[in-house]
C-alpha cells in the first residue's frame, strides 16, 4: 500500500464545488473473471499459483494476490515444473502455450474472451492468405499475444502516422484489427489513413476495441467539458485508464491527471478547481475510487452527481480448467465475472 500523505486541505473557490462520477468505470467483465480466476485456483490448489505477467494492469490487484499467495513470473521457464500457472487476461502467444507444457505446467488460461476473438480472427484470416494490420501498441502483452497467433502474416501500427508510412505488398488482401484497449477515436484515425492508402483494406467481421473501453470513454467524453479537473484511477501500464486521461483532456477537461491511489492526489491541482471528474479504467476495483471521492470530501466536493452513459451487465464463466476441476458447488461469484459500478 503507498503511504499515506497529509489529508487534502478544503478548496477555495467561489463556485459550488462538485463532482461528477462517471459510469461505467471500474472492473469489467474480462478482468473480474481473470481475477477471480487466480483466487479460486488459490482456493482449489492452494498456495503457491503462478501467473504469467500482471494478471491485470493494477498494481492494487497484484499487490493483493500476492498476500494470498500469488506469484507473478515474467515467463513460463521461471515457473517450477509441474506447477499451476495462470495465463493473464491480456492473452498469450501459442509459444507460451507450448512452453507451458514443454514444463509440465497446468495451464488455467483467463485470457479474457474478447481477447480470445481476436486471436481466432489472426488465425482465420491468416489462413485466408489476408494481410493483417493490427493496431496496437509495441510491446504491450495483448499486442505479443495476437502477433504471436500470425506472425508471418501481420504487420503492426502504432500510431495514425504510422500508417502514413507503413508499406505492405501491393497484391496482397488486407484486412485490420485492433488491441482490445485502445482509444476509439485514434484507432479510427488510424483505419481512415491506412484506407485512403489501402482503399480495398478490409473492415473486422465487428469492432475489437472491447465494450468496457468503448463505455468508458464514452462516459469521460460526457463529463469532461463540465470538469475543470479529471482524476483517473488506474496504473500506468493500463492501456486504457492512460487512454482515458488523453480522452479528457481532448474532450474540454482543464485538467487530468492518472492516479493509482488517493495518496498521489496533489493539492496544487484544485487551485480554481470547481467541478471535479471521476472515473477508473476496466482493472481498477471500486474500493480504490471510494478512496478518491473520500479525499475529494476533505476537500469541500461534498456533491457527487453519477454521469452514466450506459448500463453493463455482461458476465463471462471461469475458465475451463477450474470448472473442470472444481469440487462441490460453487457460490455465484465464481459462475462469472460481473460488471460491478
Amino acid at each position: 500500500m503507498p503511504q499515506r500523505r497529509e489529508r487534502l486541505r478544503p478548496v477555495e473557490v467561489d463556485r459550488p464545488k462538485r463532482v461528477l462520477l462517471a459510469a461505467p468505470r471500474g472492473y469489467c467483465a474480462g478482468v473480474d473473471r481473470a481475477v477471480i480466476a487466480v483466487e479460486k485456483a488459490l482456493e482449489q490448489y492452494g498456495a503457491p499459483v503462478y501467473v504469467r505477467k500482471q494478471i491485470v494492469h493494477n498494481v492494487h490487484v497484484v499487490s493483493e494476490l500476492e498476500k494470498q499467495g500469488a506469484i507473478f513470473v515474467d515467463e513460463v521457464e521461471e515457473v517450477p515444473p509441474g506447477s499451476h500457472i495462470v495465463f493473464s487476461a491480456h492473452g498469450v502467444s501459442p509459444a507460451v502455450v507450448q512452453g507451458a507444457a514443454d514444463r509440465d505446467l497446468l495451464a488455467i488460461d483467463a485470457t479474457c474472451p474478447l481477447v480470445t476473438k481476436v486471436h481466432r480472427e489472426a488465425v482465420r484470416f491468416a489462413k485466408q492468405d489476408y494481410r493483417i494490420l493490427l493496431i496496437g501498441h509495441a510491446g504491450h502483452e495483448e499486442v505479443e499475444g495476437t502477433m504471436g497467433h500470425a506472425p508471418e502474416r501481420m504487420i503492426l501500427i502504432g500510431t495514425p502516422e504510422e500508417a502514413d508510412t507503413i508499406e505492405v505488398p501491393e497484391a496482397d488482401e488486407l484486412i485490420w484489427l485492433s488491441q482490445t484497449t485502445l482509444s476509439v477515436d485514434e484507432t479510427m484515425e488510424t483505419v481512415r489513413r491506412l484506407r485512403a492508402r489501402f482503399p480495398h483494406l478490409q473492415d473486422p467481421p465487428s469492432d475489437d476495441i472491447c465494450y468496457a473501453t468503448q463505455n468508458r470513454q464514452v462516459a469521460i467524453k460526457k463529463v469532461a467539458p463540465e470538469t475543470d479537473l479529471v482524476i483517473v484511477v488506474g496504473s500506468a501500464n493500463s492501456s486504457n485508464s492512460v487512454r482515458l486521461v488523453e480522452v479528457a483532456l481532448e474532450y474540454g477537461a482543464k485538467a487530468a491527471y492518472r492516479v493509482d491511489y488517493a495518496s498521489e492526489i496533489k493539492q496544487e491541482w484544485f487551485e480554481g478547481v470547481a467541478t471535479v471528474g471521476v472515473t477508473s479504467g476496466a482493472s481498477v476495483p471500486e474500493v480504490l475510487v471510494e478512496q478518491v471521492l473520500a479525499d475529494l470530501r476533505d476537500a469541500g466536493f461534498d456533491a457527487v452527481s453519477e454521469v452514466k452513459t450506459a448500463e453493463e451487465d455482461l458476465q463471462f464463466s471461469l475458465p475451463k480448467e477450474l470448472r473442470r476441476d472444481a469440487q462441490g458447488n460453487v457460490d455465484e461469484r465464481a459462475l462469472g465475472g460481473r460488471i460491478r459500478d
